[in-house]
Protein backbone atom coordinates (compact mmCIF):
# COMPACT_ATOMS: atom_id res chain seq x y z
CA UNK A 1 0.00 0.00 0.00
CA UNK A 2 1.21 3.79 -1.32
CA UNK A 3 1.43 6.28 1.86
CA UNK A 4 0.49 9.41 1.54
CA UNK A 5 2.78 12.28 0.86
CA UNK A 6 2.99 14.92 3.49
CA UNK A 7 3.10 17.79 3.00
CA UNK A 8 3.88 21.37 5.46
CA UNK A 9 2.70 24.54 4.45
CA UNK A 10 4.69 27.22 6.50
CA UNK A 11 3.79 30.75 6.63
CA UNK A 12 5.64 33.73 8.32
CA UNK A 13 5.44 37.12 9.90
CA UNK A 14 1.95 38.98 9.68
CA UNK A 15 0.37 36.37 7.66
CA UNK A 16 -1.89 35.75 10.23
CA UNK A 17 -3.04 39.14 9.45
CA UNK A 18 -4.09 38.66 5.94
CA UNK A 19 -7.86 39.53 5.32
CA UNK A 20 -7.43 42.96 7.58
CA UNK A 21 -3.76 44.15 6.83
CA UNK A 22 -2.88 45.77 3.66
CA UNK A 23 -5.73 44.32 1.65
CA UNK A 24 -4.74 46.80 -1.38
CA UNK A 25 -1.48 44.13 -1.43
CA UNK A 26 -2.54 41.42 0.28
CA UNK A 27 -5.90 41.05 -0.88
CA UNK A 28 -9.34 40.11 1.81
CA UNK A 29 -8.65 36.58 1.53
CA UNK A 30 -7.81 35.16 5.54
CA UNK A 31 -5.24 33.04 6.15
CA UNK A 32 -7.75 30.49 7.26
CA UNK A 33 -9.47 30.29 3.96
CA UNK A 34 -6.20 29.90 2.05
CA UNK A 35 -5.98 27.31 4.46
CA UNK A 36 -9.17 25.32 4.22
CA UNK A 37 -8.63 25.82 0.17
CA UNK A 38 -5.41 23.87 0.55
CA UNK A 39 -6.96 21.04 2.49
CA UNK A 40 -9.48 20.11 0.30
CA UNK A 41 -7.14 20.05 -2.52
CA UNK A 42 -4.70 18.07 -0.50
CA UNK A 43 -7.88 15.84 0.22
CA UNK A 44 -8.72 15.22 -3.24
CA UNK A 45 -5.05 14.75 -4.07
CA UNK A 46 -4.25 11.90 -0.99
CA UNK A 47 -1.70 14.09 0.24
CA UNK A 48 -1.53 14.94 4.32
CA UNK A 49 -1.15 18.56 4.50
CA UNK A 50 -0.29 20.46 8.31
CA UNK A 51 0.44 24.03 8.93
CA UNK A 52 2.03 26.09 10.93
CA UNK A 53 2.39 30.06 11.38
CA UNK A 54 4.92 31.95 13.36
CA UNK A 55 5.98 35.66 13.93
CA UNK A 56 9.36 34.37 15.47
CA UNK A 57 12.48 33.55 12.82
CA UNK A 58 13.38 31.02 15.53
CA UNK A 59 10.04 29.00 15.16
CA UNK A 60 9.61 28.69 11.71
CA UNK A 61 13.35 27.51 11.72
CA UNK A 62 12.68 24.75 14.20
CA UNK A 63 9.51 23.69 12.34
CA UNK A 64 11.68 23.89 9.07
CA UNK A 65 13.72 21.13 11.10
CA UNK A 66 11.05 19.34 12.71
CA UNK A 67 9.97 18.58 9.00
CA UNK A 68 12.94 16.62 8.40
CA UNK A 69 12.10 12.55 8.26
CA UNK A 70 8.65 13.47 8.41
CA UNK A 71 7.26 15.38 5.50
CA UNK A 72 7.57 15.14 1.64
CA UNK A 73 7.87 19.05 0.79
CA UNK A 74 7.08 22.36 2.24
CA UNK A 75 5.70 25.42 1.01
CA UNK A 76 6.48 28.22 2.87
CA UNK A 77 5.83 31.93 2.54
CA UNK A 78 8.71 33.03 4.74
CA UNK A 79 7.26 36.85 4.67
CA UNK A 80 9.47 39.55 5.73
CA UNK A 81 11.87 37.02 6.92
CA UNK A 82 12.09 36.38 3.04
CA UNK A 83 14.66 39.42 2.62
CA UNK A 84 16.69 39.02 5.77
CA UNK A 85 16.75 35.21 7.01
CA UNK A 86 19.78 33.46 6.66
CA UNK A 87 18.98 31.43 9.45
CA UNK A 88 15.56 29.96 7.51
CA UNK A 89 17.68 29.71 3.89
CA UNK A 90 20.49 27.48 5.86
CA UNK A 91 17.80 25.42 7.48
CA UNK A 92 15.73 24.48 4.37
CA UNK A 93 18.95 23.64 3.16
CA UNK A 94 19.89 21.65 5.69
CA UNK A 95 16.99 19.88 5.48
CA UNK A 96 17.04 18.65 1.66
CA UNK A 97 13.44 18.28 1.46
CA UNK A 98 11.65 20.11 -2.00
CA UNK A 99 10.61 23.67 -0.90
CA UNK A 100 8.47 26.14 -2.63
CA UNK A 101 8.57 29.65 -1.95
CA UNK A 102 5.14 31.92 -2.27
CA UNK A 103 4.41 35.09 -2.00
CA UNK A 104 0.88 37.09 -2.39
CA UNK A 105 2.33 40.01 -4.04
CA UNK A 106 4.72 40.26 -6.64
CA UNK A 107 7.71 40.82 -4.91
CA UNK A 108 10.24 42.14 -7.72
CA UNK A 109 7.65 44.45 -8.29
CA UNK A 110 7.91 46.17 -4.98
CA UNK A 111 10.32 48.30 -2.98
CA UNK A 112 13.94 47.80 -4.03
CA UNK A 113 14.46 45.81 -0.14
CA UNK A 114 11.50 43.36 -0.74
CA UNK A 115 12.62 42.48 -4.38
CA UNK A 116 16.10 40.19 -3.32
CA UNK A 117 15.16 36.50 -1.79
CA UNK A 118 17.48 35.25 0.34
CA UNK A 119 15.60 32.11 0.15
CA UNK A 120 14.56 31.60 -3.08
CA UNK A 121 17.91 29.90 -4.43
CA UNK A 122 17.37 26.83 -1.94
CA UNK A 123 14.24 26.31 -3.17
CA UNK A 124 12.14 23.97 -5.78
CA UNK A 125 10.93 27.47 -7.14
CA UNK A 126 9.21 30.62 -6.27
CA UNK A 127 5.60 31.82 -7.09
CA UNK A 128 4.61 35.26 -6.38
CA UNK A 129 2.02 37.80 -7.64
CA UNK A 130 -0.55 35.80 -8.22
CA UNK A 131 -2.76 36.67 -4.71
CA UNK A 132 -3.81 33.45 -2.71
CA UNK A 133 -3.93 31.58 -5.83
CA UNK A 134 -0.56 30.89 -5.49
CA UNK A 135 -0.50 28.37 -2.75
CA UNK A 136 -3.03 26.58 -5.20
CA UNK A 137 -0.48 26.76 -7.95
CA UNK A 138 2.07 25.81 -5.14
CA UNK A 139 0.15 22.76 -4.35
CA UNK A 140 0.03 21.87 -7.86
CA UNK A 141 3.80 22.05 -8.49
CA UNK A 142 4.29 20.23 -5.46
CA UNK A 143 2.13 17.29 -6.91
CA UNK A 144 4.67 16.90 -9.94
CA UNK A 145 7.23 17.35 -7.71
CA UNK A 146 6.22 14.46 -5.61
CA UNK A 147 5.47 12.36 -8.71
CA UNK A 148 9.02 13.13 -10.38
CA UNK A 149 10.30 11.74 -6.75
CA UNK A 150 8.34 8.45 -7.02
CA UNK A 151 9.14 7.98 -10.38
CA UNK A 152 12.75 8.56 -9.10
CA UNK A 153 12.81 5.77 -6.51
CA UNK A 154 11.11 3.32 -8.27
CA UNK A 155 13.64 3.24 -11.63
CA UNK A 156 16.06 2.70 -8.86
CA UNK A 157 14.22 -0.23 -7.73
CA UNK A 158 13.61 -1.35 -11.28
CA UNK A 159 17.78 -1.29 -11.80
CA UNK A 160 18.35 -3.40 -8.24
CA UNK A 161 16.33 -5.95 -9.49
CA UNK A 162 17.76 -6.03 -13.21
Amino acid sequence: METKSKLMVIQGPNINMLGTRETDVYGSMKMEDIHAQMKLFAEQNDIEIEFFQSNFEGELVDKIQECFGEFDGIIINPAAYTHTSIAIRDAIAAVGLPVIEVHISNIHRREEFRQKSLIAPVTAGQIVGFGPVGYHLAMIAMLQIFEQIKAMKAARVGEKAE
